[in-house]
């Protein structure tokens, strides 16, 4: 494992903000650093089971993008809850433990495996609801004024990112939230370090920016934008039908943003440096704060050990 690195590049490694932590992820390895309420910092390491290996469909153009946006849900939540897990209070304690007896009396080995597809289906029905289904009837009312279809779709568009943008903003209000998202920002400034060959340690990794051009802000952008193109061409159907194609089109919207973001990501084109814009905005003023040396220290015990070892490589590609 080398952190000396004589030359800039572009890594695959990517990670999540946690509560008083930070998940990255490698090209074997998948690692959580959390501080504990006693300050030390507890890291769990474990190996990536990628899917995409075994069944090589999966890493299909457009196909590999939904399977992604899936497993990195599947990974987050679990990352989360692993971190929540030092922070929680007797009676949450308890609560927990009542909640995974009743699931373990009912579906016993597997109460954990149904608990994490329970919160994904809650998280995409919560997800659909907010950012595809109320914009989509929103505009319906527009119906009055406009039958064109083109029209429709750009403003129900266009108050899909205002929601969009109107959640983040409320949401970094929470203070626990914005503590997240100064986490967030370590993640960001380590990242930047370990890309640009500079050691990595507290004082190198404090300079770097605090956004990033491959974070996933950025790709839940690209979504957005995606979903203007994609869904114009189903028209304006009626409301059900609209409902399901807003939710049928999602995963191959998901596939297409993630096609986007990997060449924009790879590219030193002018181009694509001003695609980036955008992402780097709403990182900047809404899902990124300066972090504090402590939350940059968790951050580089998570990313330290996923770095590549002999043989592996972490190149963005």
């Amino acid at each position: 494992m080398n952190n000396n690195i004589k030359k800039s590049f572009k890594t695959s490694i990517g990670g999540q903000a946690l509560i008083e932590g930070v998940m990255m992820k490698g090209p074997s390895k998948i690692a959580i650093a959390v501080r504990k309420p006693d300050n030390d910092i507890e890291l769990k390491v474990e190996k990536v089971n990628d899917l995409s290996k075994k069944y090589k469909i999966l890493d299909f153009p457009i196909i590999r993008g939904a399977y992604k946006l899936i497993d990195s849900m599947v990974v987050g939540i679990n990352s989360l809850m692993y971190a929540a897990s030092f922070w929680e209070d007797e009676e949450q304690e308890e609560t927990s433990k009542d909640k995974e007896g009743i699931l373990n009396k009912i579906f016993k080995d597997k109460s954990e495996s149904v608990e994490m597809a329970i919160i994904i289906l809650f998280s995409f029905a919560i997800a659909a609801l907010l950012f595809m289904i109320l914009p989509s009837i929103v505009a319906g009312f527009l119906t009055k004024y406009t039958d064109s279809s083109l029209i429709l779709n750009l403003v129900e568009g266009l108050l899909r990112l205002s929601v969009f943008g109107i959640y983040l903003y409320y949401v970094s209000k929470v203070d626990d939230i914005r503590r997240v998202f100064e986490y967030h920002g370590s993640e960001h400034k380590s990242i930047h370090c370990y890309e640009a060959g500079d050691e990595l340690t507290v004082e190198n990794v404090r300079k770097y920016p605090m956004v990033h051009p491959r974070c996933g802000t950025s790709f839940l952008f690209m979504v957005m934008i995606i979903s203007i193109l994609v869904l114009s061409f189903f028209g304006w159907p009626s409301p059900i039908m609209r409902m399901l194609s807003r939710i049928v089109a999602l995963p191959f919207i998901a596939g297409i943003a993630y096609e986007v973001n990997r060449i924009i990501g790879k590219s030193d084109l002018k181009i694509c440096k001003i695609m980036t814009i955008p992402g780097l905005k709403i990182q900047e003023y809404v899902t990124v704060r300066e972090p504090d040396d402590s939350m940059i220290e968790v951050a580089l015990e998570s990313l330290k050990a996923v770095l590549p070892e002999d043989g592996e490589s972490d190149l963005w590609a």
